[in-house]
């Protein structure tokens, strides 16, 4: 297995892993409306993507991340978004190694921290997670507001 940075000429690769990725998260399959949200992410360098392939050359998973800020820490933070692997290919080391793509990329950036959120009860993330020594926010709480 192997991840690489994606270029906006590989949007073709991303876009079905993406659309398995909404319909998993209960959204509608949309591949073009989602090609149109991914390809103005890249174009406008708002985010970072990973692609991971196996020996085939398949592709088997993706990793997006975003860029902000915290005031607090007074520094740049990567955002672990989007995290996704094909069933075949779970619990073979990818996410692991997608994972890895986004700490890199703080590293690279000078960013203070990677920030993540999963679904309470996704709890094999979760398990993963805390095995790469991120840690659960016990001080703060999520909120959001749709407009």
């Amino acid at each position: 297995m192997n991840a690489e940075l994606m270029a906006l000429s590989d949007i073709d690769k991303l876009v079905p892993l993406f659309d398995q990725y909404m319909v998993f998260y209960g959204q509608p399959s949309d591949p073009e409306r989602y090609k149109v949200y991914l390809i103005e992410r890249l174009k406008n360098n708002e985010a970072t993507v990973y692609l991971a392939f196996n020996e085939k050359l398949e592709n088997i998973g993706f990793v997006l991340n975003y860029q902000t800020f915290s005031s607090v820490s007074l520094g740049r933070v990567v955002v672990l978004n989007d995290l996704f692997v094909v069933p075949a290919a779970r619990q073979k080391g990818v996410a692991k190694a997608l994972i890895e793509c986004s700490v890199n990329l703080a590293k690279e950036t000078g960013s203070v921290r990677v920030d993540l959120g999963t679904a309470k009860t996704n709890s094999n993330a979760q398990a993963l997670y805390e095995q790469l020594g991120f840690e659960k926010d016990t001080e703060y709480f999520a909120y959001s507001f749709s407009v």
